[in-house]
């Protein structure tokens, strides 16, 4: 199978369909034509500016609109991140997410701390990725002189749903800072999150959305809603363990070459279950030092457990910098 920029709504939603062992199986064959299945990316997500954020996104702890148990906190220090960077690498981490709680990136003196810590992370031979918002042309130019390796910026859901679970930016402005970290060479991280209440329709419609983009996101994060008391997502159900194997099956079969990365809500998951999603074709995991994911509501798995876990499968980490750069059609 080639990779392709041109899929319908109708052809998607015919292999989310499919039954589900054939669907399982078709995904791990193309998983085996371009990844090395033995393989999984084990990655750290580092909160370096938590909470206070102003928009309304009706999932997260760290909107200031909600009441939840994050606090907020100011930047964090270079050495403190380097520090924590350095740990992850020696246990098996090769790449680092630093995400701030900020709606979009600003020109100041904040922006050039988190431009040092790119640098410093860098240097320690890691992938770095940033999630910081909306971001301009120039900043990420300015991001890609330091070394960024991935800007992560989720579609998170539909296009129709969109504003059902975000009012403060739109679509478009997603879209439109993904367009301009394309113009760099820094990689693009963009997926979605299952349980905010959308259908299968609209989980179908994100990953056209994905699929339809030249070229692919290298790396598409299925994030698995973490309820969050306070705000108002917090009474939803927990997704079926069918759904995330269907959406990781199908997000590997349209977006081949793409990283599928097994991201939050992971820690609701037995083994037996993400070792599903890694027959499905899920070839990334993110690990903890101190048993959360960003912030204290969002649970993860430690680092042990997850040595542990990959060593049952016979799989092992893989090291930075293995992906291959997508070339467009």
């Amino acid at each position: 199978m080639g990779i392709r920029y041109d899929w319908q709504e109708a052809e998607i939603r015919a292999i989310y369909n499919t039954a589900l062992l054939e669907l399982i199986y078709q995904a791990a064959s193309v998983h085996r034509q371009y990844h090395n299945p033995r393989q999984i990316q084990v990655c750290k997500l580092i909160s370096i500016k938590t909470g206070g954020c102003p928009e309304d996104c009706s999932y997260c702890a760290q909107s200031s609109r909600y009441q939840t148990e994050v606090k907020p906190q100011a930047l964090l220090d270079k050495e403190t991140v380097v520090n924590i960077a350095q740990q992850a690498k020696q246990n098996g981490v090769s790449r680092v997410c630093m995400g701030a709680a900020w709606r979009e990136v600003r020109d100041n003196s904040q922006f050039d701390q988190v431009l040092d810590m790119v640098r410093e992370v860098t240097a320690l031979g890691l992938e770095v990725c940033c999630t910081l918002g909306m971001l301009t042309e120039v900043q990420a130019k300015r991001l890609e002189e330091a070394g960024l390796y991935a800007y992560n910026h989720n579609l998170d859901t539909s296009r129709n749903y969109y504003s059902t679970i975000i009012t403060t930016r739109t679509y478009d402005d997603r879209l439109n800072t993904i367009k301009n970290v394309r113009q760099t060479n820094v990689t693009v991280c963009s997926g979605g999150i299952l349980g905010l209440g959308e259908s299968v329709e609209d989980r179908i419609a994100m990953l056209q959305t994905l699929a339809n983009l030249c070229p692919h996101p290298e790396s598409v994060p299925i994030n698995i809603l973490s309820q969050v008391k306070g705000t108002p997502l917090e009474n939803q159900p927990d997704v079926p363990i069918w759904d995330v194997v269907r959406m990781i099956a199908t997000a590997r079969i349209i977006m081949p070459a793409a990283d599928v990365r097994l991201s939050a809500g992971r820690a609701k998951l037995s083994h037996v279950e993400q070792a599903l999603c890694f027959l499905a074709g899920a070839n990334s995991i993110f690990s903890s030092d101190n048993g959360y994911m960003l912030t204290v509501t969002t649970p993860c798995p430690g680092y042990n457990t997850d040595q542990e876990m990959l060593k049952l499968f016979g799989l092992e980490v893989r090291p930075a910098f293995v992906g291959q750069k997508q070339v467009t059609a």
